[in-house]
């Protein structure tokens, strides 16, 4: 493993060690640590690109993957594409609604026939939007879940403390035709068949006692990610899939985000004793989760120098 994308000073000084020496002791890692199970040469968009320690990525489709057994996945955690004309490399974010609509429906059904009878879906989607004509898309949404089989839990408001500058007003301080935007993101809550989970051999859950006061308040506070520090053009921040896996799902239990992006919650799968599964179709983005999740390894393997 190369040290290049590993800020060495940085890291060398919050471990209390030697720059030179963490340096050789990364570029000696052996490859295993961050090698995929395919290489970019033979990747093509039906690859398991990574198998280690509990996570998966598969660089496919998620609506057309035969991989995934019916009834196996626990919680789902995601954030699917928003039609909002997202730069994504492979996706078209800027669709008519009505075939964005249809392109939810395909990909809730498919997560509903993999989820278990007590399987959960955070969905983190807009609570509306006005680019391209203003759209109920989480009520929509919902709506789609439920025609589906999917059944409603609750929705838990995202005040994102960072989130973009407004630049669309409407009729600027006339009554003519004003914009009214909610600075918002919603987590929609939903079930398969049953809320309450079925008995399981172990059932250990690791939230904590403040964690588990302040996240069952449905209004959660905290900045979103940097699109430049992470690399992907629609990041969310950790603590959101943080939340939802340690709320929502026991230790050891499946996670998957059928869009999978930056890998954002295959690591915290991973942080929190989960075992993960990620879809995304572009191979650059597979790439990222890949890095993502071998820099999380590689420090974990320094705190035990």
């Amino acid at each position: 493993m190369s040290s290049d994308w590993v800020d060495t000073k940085k890291l060398a000084s919050s471990l209390q060690i030697n720059e030179r020496e963490l340096t050789n002791w990364l570029n000696h890692i052996p490859a295993a640590v961050d090698e995929p199970v395919a290489t970019e040469e033979e990747a093509t968009p039906s690859t398991l690109f990574l198998d280690k320690n509990g996570i998966k990525v598969f660089q496919e489709d998620f609506l057309n993957t035969a991989r995934l057994a019916p009834s196996s996945i626990d919680l789902i955690v995601t954030s699917p594409p928003y039609n909002v004309g997202i730069d994504y490399i492979t996706h078209n974010d800027a669709n008519e609604y009505e075939s964005y609509l249809e392109f939810s429906k395909r990909w809730l059904t498919k997560s509903y026939e993999v989820s278990r009878p007590d399987g959960r879906l955070c969905m983190n989607i807009p609570l509306d939007k006005n680019k391209g004509g203003q759209q109920s898309v989480c009520a929509d949404l919902t709506h789609i879940a439920k025609q589906i089989g999917w059944h409603y839990h609750s929705t838990i408001i995202w005040n994102e403390g960072n989130i973009s500058r407004r630049t669309a007003w409407g009729s600027w301080m006339s009554a003519s035709a004003p914009f009214v935007i909610a600075p918002v993101e919603v987590i929609v809550v939903m079930y398969k068949e049953h809320w309450k989970k079925h008995k399981r051999p172990s059932q250990k859950s690791d939230i904590e006692r403040n964690e588990f006061m302040a996240w069952t308040n449905g209004v959660w506070t905290f900045n979103g990610e940097s699109k430049k520090k992470v690399g992907h053009p629609a990041p969310f921040p950790r603590e959101l899939p943080k939340r939802c896996i340690k709320l929502f799902s026991f230790v050891g239990e499946m996670v998957l985000d059928p869009f999978m992006g930056s890998g954002t919650t295959l690591l915290e799968a991973y942080a929190n004793q989960r075992q993960g599964i990620g879809f995304d179709i572009a191979l650059d983005y597979c790439r990222l989760a890949q890095k993502r999740l071998n820099g999380l390894w590689s420090h974990e393997q320094l705190k035990l120098l």
